[in-house]
């Protein structure tokens, strides 16, 4: 029998993801408050363990959504995404959802982990780096392909139509998708780019050439290199439009790549077999009016 998964959750992709998914009229506590971010996120989860089958389960968090280290490298790095506030904008119906979400975990005795400086894609590159494997990790945010490791036994469940259709990710499913190995995705999506990430890319330089430049020379390092060896073939053009972008493309990757040394505590990974509080678990419950999630997810950890 094959190893069970640890299955690391990427919480903000998930609760963002079912808080658009799920209308706030559809769910709602008794004195009229929106949960329908809480009971899609529970359901998702609930169906990833049901499904994935998993021993080990951790929830990462983004502690700084935009670390001021990221920023300093690229300032146009999640710019378009700031409040007026200068905070992360996010649906005032969320925001309060958040809290919730943790204090449910809390109870079920599911770790959720983030770290000052960090986003939730690092905790993951990090926990993905030094747990040992099988690893799943659950998103639908594209960068994570960067951790897509078949000699780790590193995969992407990649949620991008909801985890009822999750694209099961290992490297050759990354090379079919963007014709690049998952190691060179990081260089890949730099010399793209990506609005939603506020990553300008290298103008002239869309996504085939951009696979195309990674698939031959490996990466940027040897990109770079070709570009100066007058005998490699470089065609001027190309080569003008990396020049001219040199200095983007020298802190660009930095900023595109998960961190894998984030400073995070020793965790208890063990996936619960029954609630950890099962009192505070069915107050939370009766006062959110979330009892069927919860029984779901509790049922789905039981199974």
């Amino acid at each position: 029998m094959d190893p069970r998964p640890l299955l690391l959750i990427d919480a903000p992709s998930l609760y963002f993801r079912a808080f658009f998914g799920i209308p706030e009229s559809a769910a709602r506590a008794a004195d009229g408050t929106p949960v329908n971010a809480v009971r899609g996120f529970l359901d998702m989860l609930a169906t990833l363990v049901r499904t994935r089958r998993p021993d080990r389960l951790v929830c990462a968090l983004d502690e700084d959504w935009r670390p001021a280290w990221r920023v300093e490298l690229l300032p146009s790095y999640k710019r378009h995404r700031l409040s007026p506030h200068g905070g992360e904008t996010v649906p005032d119906g969320l925001v309060p959802q958040i809290p919730v979400i943790l204090e449910i975990l809390a109870a079920l005795g599911i770790p959720a982990v983030g770290a000052p400086g960090y986003e939730a894609d690092d905790v993951l590159g990090t926990l993905a780096a030094r747990e040992p494997g099988p690893i799943e990790v659950a998103s639908g945010d594209r960068d994570l392909f960067q951790l897509v490791d078949d000699a780790a036994g590193v995969r992407l469940l990649y949620c991008g139509r909801g985890v009822a259709k999750l694209d099961v990710c290992d490297d050759a499913a990354v090379r079919a998708r963007y014709g690049v190995p998952a190691a060179g995705y990081a260089d890949f999506a730099a010399l793209r780019g990506d609005p939603s990430d506020g990553l300008p890319g290298v103008p002239g330089v869309g996504e085939k050439t951009a696979a195309r430049l990674v698939a031959r020379y490996g990466g940027l390092d040897g990109i770079l290199a070709a570009m100066a060896d007058p005998d490699a073939g470089f065609a001027p053009g190309l080569r003008a439009k990396l020049a001219a972008a040199a200095d983007y493309l020298a802190v660009a990757p930095t900023v595109v790549r998960v961190a894998r040394d984030v400073p995070l505590p020793k965790l208890d990974t063990t996936l619960p077999a029954a609630p950890a509080e099962p009192q505070r678990l069915l107050e939370l419950a009766e006062r959110w009016n979330l009892a069927g999630p919860c029984r779901r997810l509790v049922d789905a950890l039981a199974a």
